[in-house]
Parts: C-alpha cells; structure tokens; sequence
C-alpha cells in the first residue's frame, strides 16, 4: 500500500523533548515500513523516519528560534505540497486536526484523519457535520464523546517502538510525574501524594508559555523548600528509560479528559505501574491490578502506590508489547486504511493474519 503520513509542524518527528502526535506518526510510519508498505512522511526537515521524507519546513516550529513565524502558513505549505502529489499515494493519513478538509473535500474518500487532541470544544460540531464525509479515527473510545455523530472509523489506541525502552525490575523508591505542568494534568495532586506518603517524586516536564503563570503561582511554590521533590525540567526519550524505569510507579493525577495520554504506555513499556486517576481513556489504557490501578481519589492513589509494588514488572512490559507496540497500532490502522478504500478482502486477510 501506498500511504503518506501528514504530521503536524510543532515538533519534530520524532520530537527532541515532549510531543506526543509527532512521536506517534514517527512509530507508525516505522512499523508500516517494516511490515512492507511504502510509506511518505510530510514533515519538518529534522525527521528521523524510515519511510521517505518530504521536508516542508527547515525545523520544528516549537524549537525554531526565530522570533516572528507562523504555524498557519507552514501548515498550509505542507497540505499545498500534499494535494501536489496526492496522485502518489492510495491513502493519506492526516494528523493534522480537521485544518486539510476544505483543501481535501473533493477527495475525502482516500483520507483517514486521526484526530489526537480533546473534542469538548464549542466549535468543533459545525466543522464535523460540515465535512462529515470525512472518515475519522479516535485514539480512545471516550474521545468520541462529545461527537458522537461524527464520521468515526474506529479507534486506535498509540503504540510506540517496542524497543524505544528499557524494562527495569529494580525500582529506586521514588515516584515520577511526566509529561506536561498544566492545570488538567495536576501535578499538585502528584506532589500532594508524594508528601502524605513520605516518597520522592521526580517531575519531569516541560512548561509550555501559556502555563508559565501557573507554574510560577501554584506548583513552583510547592517544589520551593520541599525536599522530596525535585523538578528535572524537560526529558527525551533517551532519558526515559532511566526515569520512567526506576520509578515505583509513575503518576497521573489527571483532572481532564484526557483523549489517550501517551506517558502511561510510556511508563509500561518500562515494566512500571501506572496509579491513574479515572479520567478519559484511562479505563482504557491501564488495566486494574495488572498494569496499574485506578484512582479517583487521593485515599485511593496512596493506597494504589503501596500495592504498586507487588505488581509484576516483567508482566507489565509484556501487557505493553501485546496491546501497544507500533506493530500493534499499525496492525489496526492497516485494517482500517483497507476498510476505508474498499479493499475488503485484504481487510478481512489482515484481521485474521
């Protein structure tokens, strides 16, 4: 199958730090090439893919550092570069939110869309009934919610590289928090966990621009003179294994819903329980006393971190490499680029494959 790959511009593919759309089109884009299709990634000029690249831009937005640039404008060059060559390709995949419908409308029977972000937002039903014609993919069952009539595929849940991370079956004691300081994904919860249990925790996060004031008012006064936490700043993969490996359990205190939340399968693949609170796709990712625990309250995640250790680590990572490894995920999207095309009969060889 001839398949192009349409990753959003803000990190890179595969992101240097945080990112979590652009890593998932780097494993995806990997896996599809190893399992034999020709695959066409349409990226920033720093990509690391095995498929072949098509650079619409010299670097990632968010690390760019020239001061004036423009999102929309690079966007829009990479679908004028897209629609150019959309002859090439038997399916396009888009990553991109719904900003390629008016430019794809006359041709939406050969696009999958996977929509990667919350689905709760006051504009967002216009744009779905308008373009219905639009087959979409969800990253989790819950994400649907809010748009229950739009044109939905399937879900697929992310899968990463299952050789990304190392599994550790030697905890240090300490809990980990990862990904991003905002007030949806609670990192006071976190530090409020750590504290009543008398355990370190490691922060590990980035602060994007518009959550600098809540840093600077609500968390960093909680980290300021506290000794059991330390915040480590933004980390890589090549950091992640060490992080995310030596933690007791890894922490996600979410207060939104959260449409997949990819640390969690992050934590997974290196054998560490995740204690979650039961927000979005959480039921859906994090199976209850076998990969983790459930919470809804901060009773419940104290108690979850004490029984955290008596999970098997080994078990974990094997849970992971069944139901989110890249292969996985591109098992289940080939099944569905197949469906959407019409090619039935190649859908019904793949899912029994």
């Amino acid at each position: 199958m001839r398949v192009a790959q349409v990753s959003p511009l803000y990190e890179a593919v595969p992101p240097r730090l945080y990112g979590g759309t652009e890593r998932v089109v780097a494993h995806l884009t990997d896996a599809l090439v190893e399992l034999g299709h020709d695959v066409t990634l349409f990226a920033s000029a720093e990509a690391r893919t095995r498929g072949e690249l098509v650079a619409v831009r010299d670097q990632a937005i968010r690390l760019d550092p020239a001061l004036l640039k423009s999102d929309l404008a690079a966007h829009l060059t990479q679908l004028s570069e897209v629609r150019r060559r959309a002859s090439e390709f038997d399916l396009i995949h888009f990553h991109t939110d719904m900003l390629h419908f008016p430019v794809f409308a006359d041709m939406a029977e050969k696009t999958l869309t996977t929509l990667h972000g919350r689905l709760d937002l006051k504009d967002l039903p216009e744009v779905y009934r308008r373009w219905v014609q639009f087959p979409l993919v969800s990253i989790s069952d819950d994400q649907r919610k809010p748009l229950p009539f739009a044109n939905w595929a399937g879900t697929v849940h992310h899968g990463l590289a299952a050789d990304l991370y190392s599994p550790s079956v030697q905890p240090q004691g300490y809990l980990a928090f990862l990904g991003r300081i905002s007030p949806e994904k609670r990192p006071d919860r976190a530090i409020a966990i750590a504290r009543r249990l008398g355990m370190p925790l490691k922060i590990a996060a980035k602060v994007d621009q518009a959550d600098v004031d809540y840093f600077q008012q609500k968390i960093e006064p909680l980290i300021l003179g506290e000794p059991l936490v330390e915040f480590v700043g933004e980390i890589g993969d090549a950091e992640k294994s060490a992080f995310l490996g030596g933690a007791a359990a890894l922490l996600f205190p979410v207060d939104w819903p959260e449409p997949f939340g990819l640390v969690m399968i992050e934590a997974m693949a290196c054998g560490t329980p995740v204690v979650a609170y039961a927000c979005g796709s959480v039921p859906e990712v994090v199976e209850h006393g076998l990969t983790g625990f459930i919470v809804r309250d901060e009773d419940e995640a104290c108690a979850a971190v004490k029984a955290a250790a008596g999970l098997n680590r080994s078990l974990i990572r094997r849970r992971f490499e069944e139901r989110f490894s890249a292969t996985a995920m591109a098992g289940r999207y080939l099944e569905l680029y197949a469906a959407v095309l019409g090619w039935r009969a190649e859908a019904a060889a793949i899912a029994t494959a």
